[in-house]
């Protein structure tokens, strides 16, 4: 199992959005920040990714202001950071067997990605 925290708080699917809508260049503007803060958080992975996996996503989140398919959007940003990397080499149903969110609330702003072997 690799086991992945980023330690803070990833943007919301209507945070991006906001970003789309200010012009047609800052929502991949945006994205490619996002992706480049969770690289530094993946350098620590030395596994490569060679069968399919099954991801868990923790959510924590200091409040209950932000709807939990909101927050779970930014999945998409992780899965294409871990193909960055290199270490999921797609994120295609080839690779990805399926997704967990679990929500925590009150204990700050973190995401811990679990990505796990899928059973067969």
């Amino acid at each position: 199992m690799i086991r992945i925290e980023i330690p803070f708080r990833l943007p919301s699917l209507n945070e991006y959005i906001d970003e789309i809508n200010k012009n047609k260049y800052n929502g991949n503007r945006h994205k490619q920040g996002i992706e480049d803060d969770i690289l530094w958080f993946l350098k620590k992975v030395k596994t490569k990714i060679s069968r399919p996996v099954r991801l868990k996503f923790t959510w924590y989140e200091q409040t209950y202001k932000r709807d939990k398919d909101n927050v779970a959007f930014a999945k998409k940003y992780i899965l294409d950071a871990l193909q960055k990397s290199e270490i999921l080499p797609n994120d295609n149903n080839q690779y990805i067997d399926g997704f967990q969110d679990d929500f925590v609330y009150k204990q700050g702003d973190k995401v811990v990605v679990e990505i796990m072997e899928a059973k067969s």
